[in-house]
């Protein structure tokens, strides 16, 4: 039963019918409470996966947020989760739905006008992380006892560790230690800066990535999870991209998952070996991601690795004049594509 407040034209505490009010930073709130019947639009299923995209690092890292986004709500109503919520919805994603994933790079962790870290490298030492930035302009000045916050993230463990008081500014390093399960786990690094007297904090900035293969190393026979498929395809196209020693692109269809889509933007570094990581890749696709098709758009100029598509068992469907501009000119591309069962009757 709800209780009135301030009569009929003021808010209510507690639930009436399928509406719940409470109070809020000094504001009334009232709430739907309960599941909609309604089918999602396409739009609200884009929005949710966002959502959960963005709540999986924000999440682990809560005691981050509530001192990192807390100057940045101050003297408003709004709240610290929901400001860094709304800051990396906006500006931390990647991909169209279904495929959204994270921008580590772009995730923010704190909010703030101080000077954020200068060149921020990170290593491991088994269970010892190294944070290093550059201190040149650091002796004398006003920010060298700011003190750092050390995040560590956990994709794969949807967990993390967070020292909120490090060392100094001036002292250029600092040393988190991780539990020793952890040590082999991939690993997203963020840094940022706080006064000592805690009034002034700096954005923080994304040092880098440890163990980055080690989601390229799932076995066709483990499970793979929908919500894991896009940061999948990512590191996917990363380890083949680096393996051809070309730049590659590689998604899903934004009409229909069940396709995949890949360009090659270069021509690979050496054309030996080539035929083993792409095999590879096409079988990820079709085992782990469920694709049943492969569509390739590749330059006309590519000769040898056409001759290889075709190897493959590739189909040519298309030949686009002047369909992409490169490099200042426009290119030619051939579309070749192989669906999962033609890919079967080949291995």
């Amino acid at each position: 039963m709800g209780k009135l407040l301030n009569g009929v034209f003021g808010g209510f505490h507690g639930k009436v019918g399928n509406l719940v009010g409470y109070t809020l930073k000094g504001k009334y709130v009232i709430r739907m409470i309960g599941r909609s019947e309604k089918p999602l639009t396409p739009a609200r299923k884009a929005n949710c996966q966002k959502m959960t995209v963005v709540n999986e690092i924000l999440s682990p890292c809560i005691h981050a947020i509530r001192v990192g986004f807390r100057l940045a709500v101050a003297g408003t109503d709004r709240n610290e989760y929901n400001e860094a919520v709304s800051y990396n919805k906006k500006n931390a994603l990647q991909g169209v739905y279904p495929n959204i994933s994270l921008d580590y790079d772009k995730v923010l962790l704190s909010m703030g006008t101080l000077p954020v870290a200068i060149n921020p490298t990170i290593s491991q030492n088994e269970e010892k992380i190294t944070f290093n930035w550059e201190t040149s302009d650091i002796p004398g000045s006003a920010h060298y006892n700011d003190r750092a916050m050390l995040v560590i993230y956990f994709p794969d463990l949807k967990d993390s560790t967070c020292y909120l008081i490090g060392a100094k500014r001036g002292e250029g390093k600092d040393v988190i230690a991780i539990d020793s399960p952890n040590i082999n786990e991939r690993m997203e690094a963020y840094i940022s800066f706080a006064k000592e007297d805690g009034r002034a904090i700096s954005n923080s900035i994304h040092v880098g990535s440890l163990n980055l293969d080690r989601k390229a190393e799932i076995t066709d026979d483990s499970k793979l999870e929908t919500k894991d498929i896009p940061e999948f395809i990512h590191l996917l196209q990363n380890e083949f991209s680096q393996k051809l020693s070309a730049d590659c692109e590689l998604t899903l269809s934004q009409h229909d998952a069940r396709i995949a889509e890949l360009r090659l933007n270069s021509s690979p570094g050496e054309q030996v070996g080539v035929k083993e990581p792409l095999s590879s890749t096409l079988s990820l696709l079709f085992k782990k991601v469920k694709v049943n098709r492969v569509v390739w758009n590749i330059n006309t100029d590519h000769k040898e690795m056409i001759s290889l598509l075709e190897g493959l068992g590739f189909k040519k469907e298309g030949h686009f004049i002047e369909n992409r501009f490169v490099n200042d000119k426009w290119i030619n591309e051939y579309q070749f594509a192989i669906l999962k069962s033609e890919w079967e009757l080949l291995i």
